[in-house]
């Protein structure tokens, strides 16, 4: 049977390339008068309760080269474990603390900076704590669906050995893909696409 002349038609599947900056971040990739900052640029300010901590976050192809047009956004609870979100229900949220942030990796170096505060323990669905962790999704040219994967923190060993997501990875080796490490009052996380240390990537 023909098709309707009237029916719409399906656009041409294409990478995201380098519509997500255009789209996401135009202040970054030079369009100026969009937004005063680009969304998700800062997620604190000098009422922010909790540890300031910076993130300096990679995404390396298979060859290990970073890639330089990821973007990256970062979702997390706040010093006392709670989310800015209508859904949070056990409390109210830091006023002065966004939660999420949205951040494209340097077109030179491919790094990808936050600041942000170190997140508060939040409860699994059977109620056991987990360790502070931060949500992460990323998307690059030649990745068509998000990637979707968390970062632990290196100086949390007690909590991260107790945490219930963590405990469920088969492999010590698997779990180490997820953890930051911490240099200075940064925490330095790289994100493996593919190879040996392939970080661990969660269904969204």
């Amino acid at each position: 049977m023909a098709q309707s002349p009237d029916r719409p038609k399906e656009s041409p599947s294409q990478t995201a390339g380098p519509y997500v900056h255009i789209g996401l971040t135009p202040n970054f990739c030079g369009i100026d008068g969009v937004y005063a900052s680009d969304l998700g640029a800062t997620m604190v300010n000098d009422r922010t309760k909790g540890e300031r901590i910076g993130l300096r976050i990679r995404v390396l192809d298979g060859t290990g080269a970073p890639l330089k047009d990821a973007l990256i956004e970062i979702w997390q609870a706040d010093a006392d474990g709670l989310y800015n979100s209508p859904s949070e229900m056990r409390g109210a949220a830091d006023p002065n603390f966004h939660g999420w942030g949205r951040s494209p990796t340097d077109m030179e170096t491919g790094l990808c900076s936050f600041e942000t505060i170190k997140p508060g323990r939040v409860p699994f669905r059977d109620g056991r704590l987990m360790a502070p962790h931060i949500t992460l999704w990323i998307v690059a040219r030649g990745i068509n669906l998000g990637l979707h994967t968390r970062l632990y923190f290196s100086d949390e060993e007690e909590a991260n050995a107790q945490d219930p997501i963590l405990a469920r990875i088969e492999h010590r080796v698997r779990v180490s893909t997820l953890i930051a490490e911490r240099q200075g009052d940064a925490y330095v996380f790289d994100i493996h696409l593919l190879g040996e240390k392939e970080t661990v990537f969660f269904d969204s």
